[in-house]
C-alpha cells in the first residue's frame, strides 16, 4: 500500500480531511459519512508518506468495538503498528507501565471492573439503605462526578448547579460518594476513573514520565469527540502537553451521553480554542437512501442549543428507495404485534434477520416485543443485556471447543470439527428451538459455527512481494485461539437474528430495516427531561435511530399504552406526525385548520390487515394501509366501473359523483353483502345506500353490470 493508494476512492471532502496538514484538525461527521475512513486513511496516509512515524501515533475512541474495527483498517490499510485504544485502555497501559515508579515500588491496585459491590457496602456506611437498582443509580452518580473532575465535598453544588436527579437527597448521595472513596482507601483496589486520574497524575506530577510519554506519543486522533467528558479532556490534555498534532472527528448532532458527563463543548469549541484549526466538513451520507436522509435532516432541522451551531445538512448518495413508513396503533401491544410480523415478512422476503433492529427509548419496552417475536418464530438477540462472550452457553462451548482440540482427528474440516463439538453439549444445527431464550442461547452456538465458516474460508497471509493468497487449513485448536482473542477484545460475531436495542446502545451501528417503535410523548421524549437542554438531546436520540436505517425505516406508537388507557400524543420531534392525517412526511405547518379539526372529529380506523390506525381519507376508505396488500377483485372492480359509467351517463354527472375511485377500490376489496358493510366504507352514508346499495350487492354477487344499471334507471 502506498500513500497515493490511500487517497483512491474518497470524496473531495474526505480527501480534504486525510490530506490536511500537521496541526489541529476539526472533522465535523455526519452519520454515514465515512467518518472512520476518514481517520483511519489520514493515519494511513501520513505514515506511509513518511511524514510521521505509527509508532508515535495514539488513537483514542470509547468503546473495545470502534478501537477494534480501527485497527483493523489499520492494517489493512498497512498502517498496522499504530496504537488504537479506549481511553481506558490506554491509560491502563500507561499507569501499569509506570507503575513501579509511581507508587514507590508498590504494585499496580487491583481494579474494580463493577461498582456494584462497593456502592453497597458504602451506602450501608453511609446510613443510606439501598437495593441492587438504588446501587446502580448511585454507582452511575459517582462515575458522572468523577468524571466531571468534582470530589465528594464538592457533589452537592455541582450536582445542583447541573439539575441533576439522583437516586436520594444530594447530601446523602454526597456522603455515599464519599464513604466509596474511603472504602477504596482502605481496600488498596481504584475504578476506571481512578485509572484515568492516576494516568493524568503521573504525567502532571511527573516530568520524567510526562517526557518519556510526550516523546512516544506525539500525533494523536479522538473519534467521536462529542462524547468527551472533562476527565478524559484533561487526560488528551496532559497527552498532548501544549502540542498541537491533534485530529478530532465528531458529530455534535449525535451529543446523547451527557447523563453520564459527556460534553460536545470540547468539539463545538475546538475552532475557537484553536484558531489556526483546519476545520472539514463532511456531509455526503452513503449509509441511508435520500428518504431516511431527509426525514433525518428534518428531525435535526429543529434543533436549539449550543449543539446546533454545527449542524450538518446530509445528503444522501445511495439510490432512491421507500418512504419511512409511519404507523399508529390503537396500543403498544397491537404495535409489537405488527411489528413482529413485519419483521417475519421481511425475513420470508430475503432481508436476513440481522440486519433488522426493533430500537426504543428504555430498555423496559424490550419485554413486550420479546413475546411478540417469540410468537411469531422469529429470532432475536437483546443488544447491550449481556455480551457476547460473557454468556453462559458461550462460555461452555468454548470449553467444549478446547476439551475436543484432544480427541478431533487431525485431518477434520474445522467447521465439522466445530458443529460435532457443539453437538456433544446438546446443540442440534439442524432443530432450533421456538423463539424465546432458548431460541437465543441457540443462535449463540450457530453464531459461533459462522464464525467458524468465516475463519475457515479467510485466506492465509504471504510474504510481501508473492502473489495471491492461498487457502488454509485451520485446526480447531488455532480457531480456539481465536475465539479467545476475540474475546479478550470482544469482538462478538452476529448473531442471526433481529436486534433488540435501546437507542443508546445502538448508537455507532446500522442496519438495512430499522422499526423506531414507542414514539410517543413522555416515552421519547422520557418524562423525565425537562429541561431545553434535556429535550433537545432526546431530540439528538432521535436523530440517531432514524440514521441507523440504511434501505427501510418504519415509526410507529401506541396511542395508548394498553388497551383503555389514556390516549397520548406523538413524539413532538417528528412534525410531521403532529398532523395525524398524514402518513407521507410533509414539512410543518403544511395541515389546514379544517383538516386538524376533521381529524379531531373523524372516528378510529384499523388497518384490516395490519391493524395500524388509519388517519389519511384514501386509507381509510380502503381500510387499510396504502403500504399494505390489496385484495382487489379485479372482475368486480371492472363490473362496478361499468355499471358506473352507465349511472352517471343517464343522471348526467361526472362519475365521481356515484361513486369515486377509491370507493370503486374499497368496494372491489371489501366486496360487502350488508347495509352494515356497505355502510363501513368511510364517506358512505344513507343516501349512498338508498340510492345504489342493492345494485352494489347485485354487483358484488356476480349480476351483469349493464342489467344493473338498467334497473337502477327504472328505480
Amino acid at each position: 500500500m502506498t500513500a497515493e493508494r490511500v487517497l483512491a476512492g474518497l470524496d473531495p471532502d474526505q480527501r480534504r480531511a486525510v490530506t490536511a496538514p500537521a496541526g489541529p484538525v476539526c472533522i465535523l461527521a455526519g452519520a454515514g459519512t465515512g467518518k472512520t475512513r476518514a481517520i483511519t486513511h489520514r493515519i494511513a496516509y501520513r505514515t506511509l508518506s513518511g511524514e510521521i512515524s505509527p509508532r508515535h501515533v495514539l488513537a483514542v475512541t470509547f468503546t473495545a468495538r470502534a478501537a477494534a474495527e480501527m485497527r483493523a483498517r489499520l492494517t489493512a490499510l498497512g498502517a498496522g503498528k499504530v496504537q488504537a485504544r479506549t481511553f481506558h485502555a490506554a491509560a491502563l497501559r500507561q499507569v501499569r507501565y509506570f507503575a513501579a515508579r509511581l507508587l514507590e515500588g508498590r504494585g499496580m491496585p487491583e481494579l474494580v471492573e463493577s461498582k456494584a459491590r462497593l456502592v453497597t457496602l458504602a451506602a450501608n456506611h453511609a446510613g443510606v439503605r439501598a437495593d441492587r437498582n438504588a446501587a446502580r443509580d448511585l454507582a452511575s452518580e459517582i462515575e458522572w462526578a468523577k468524571s466531571s473532575l468534582v470530589e465528594p465535598g464538592g457533589y452537592v453544588v455541582a450536582a445542583t448547579k447541573a439539575l441533576r436527579e439522583p437516586p436520594y437527597e444530594v447530601g446523602k448521595v454526597a456522603d455515599v460518594f464519599a464513604a466509596y472513596e474511603s472504602l477504596k482507601r482502605r481496600q488498596g483496589v481504584i475504578d476506571f476513573e481512578d485509572m484515568l486520574r492516576a494516568a493524568v497524575w503521573g504525567i502532571e506530577e511527573h516530568s520524567d514520565v510526562a517526557e518519556q510519554v510526550r516523546s512516544q506519543y506525539r500525533h494523536f486522533v479522538v473519534d467521536e469527540y462529542q462524547d468527551v467528558n472533562p476527565l478524559q479532556q484533561r487526560l488528551l490534555d496532559a497527552w498532548l502537553g501544549g502540542r498541537d498534532d491533534v485530529t478530532v472527528v465528531g458529530d455534535a448532532s449525535q451529543t446523547i451521553y451527557s447523563f453520564t458527563g459527556a460534553t460536545s463543548s470540547y468539539l463545538v469549541d475546538f475552532p475557537r480554542q484553536r484558531r489556526e484549526a483546519v476545520v472539514v466538513r463532511l456531509t455526503r451520507d452513503y449509509r441511508s437512501t435520500p428518504q431516511v436522509v431527509g426525514l433525518a435532516n428534518a428531525v435535526i432541522k429543529q434543533a436549539r442549543g449550543t449543539e446546533a451551531r454545527l449542524r450538518l445538512e446530509l445528503v444522501g448518495q445511495r439510490p432512491p428507495g421507500a418512504e419511512p413508513d409511519l404507523k399508529i396503533f390503537p396500543d403498544e401491544p397491537a404495535e409489537a404485534l405488527a411489528v413482529a410480523k413485519r419483521c417475519r415478512e421481511l425475513i420470508a422476503a430475503g432481508t436476513p434477520a440481522s440486519e433488522i433492529a426493533i430500537l426504543f427509548r428504555t430498555n423496559a419496552q424490550s419485554q413486550g416485543y420479546e413475546e411478540a417475536l417469540a410468537e411469531a418464530h422469529v429470532p432475536y438477540v437483546v443488544r447491550g443485556a449481556e455480551r457476547f462472550f460473557e454468556r453462559s452457553e458461550v462460555r461452555q462451548a468454548m470449553i467444549a471447543l478446547r476439551a475436543a482440540v484432544r480427541s478431533t482427528p487431525g485431518e477434520t474440516p474445522l467447521v465439522q470439527a466445530v458443529v460435532e463439538a457443539l453437538s456433544a453439549t446438546g446443540w442440534a444445527r439442524d432443530r432450533p428451538p421456538a423463539g424465546g431464550a432458548q431460541r437465543e442461547q441457540w443462535e449463540a452456538l450457530a453464531a459461533i459455527v459462522a464464525l467458524s465458516e468465516e475463519y475457515a474460508r479467510s485466506p492465509a497471509l504471504v510474504p510481501i512481494g508473492e502473489a495471491g493468497a492461498v487457502q488454509r487449513d485451520v485446526s480447531l485448536s488455532e480457531f480456539n485461539e481465536e475465539l479467545a482473542r476475540r474475546a479478550e477484545q470482544q469482538h462478538a460475531p452476529t448473531v442471526e437474528g433481529v436486534t433488540l436495542a435501546s437507542l443508546h446502545s445502538a448508537k455507532g451501528l446500522e442496519w438495512d430495516a430499522v422499526f423506531l417503535v414507542g414514539l410517543a410523548d413522555g416515552t421519547l421524549p422520557t418524562t423525565y427531561a425537562k429541561t431545553t437542554e434535556q429535550l433537545e438531546e432526546e431530540r439528538r436520540l432521535l436523530y440517531v435511530g432514524v440514521t441507523r436505517a440504511r434501505q427501510w425505516l418504519w415509526l410507529s406508537y401506541g396511542q395508548m399504552r394498553a388497551s383503555g388507557g389514556r390516549t397520548r400524543r406523538p413524539c413532538r420531534f417528528l412534525p410531521q406526525l403532529t398532523d395525524t392525517r398524514h402518513r407521507t412526511f410533509e414539512k410543518p405547518g403544511v395541515a389546514t385548520a379544517s383538516r386538524k379539526a376533521a381529524s379531531r372529529h373523524a372516528p378510529v380506523a384499523s388497518c384490516r390487515i395490519c391493524g395500524a390506525t388509519l388517519t389519511a381519507g384514501v386509507d381509510r376508505k380502503l381500510g387499510r394501509c396504502a403500504t399494505c396488500p390489496s385484495d382487489l377483485d379485479q372482475e368486480l372492480y371492472e363490473r362496478l366501473q361499468t355499471w358506473r359509467a352507465l349511472v352517471a351517463k343517464e343522471q348526467k354527472v361526472p362519475a365521481y359523483v356515484v361513486f369515486t375511485d377509491a370507493t370503486i377500490v374499497a368496494i372491489a376489496e371489501r366486496q360487502p353483502g350488508t347495509p352494515p358493510e356497505l355502510l363501513a366504507i368511510a364517506g358512505l352514508g344513507p343516501r349512498k345506500l338508498n340510492q345504489y346499495g342493492a345494485a352494489v350487492f347485485a354487483l358484488v354477487a356476480g349480476a351483469d353490470p349493464i342489467e344493473t344499471a338498467e334497473k337502477n334507471f327504472e328505480s
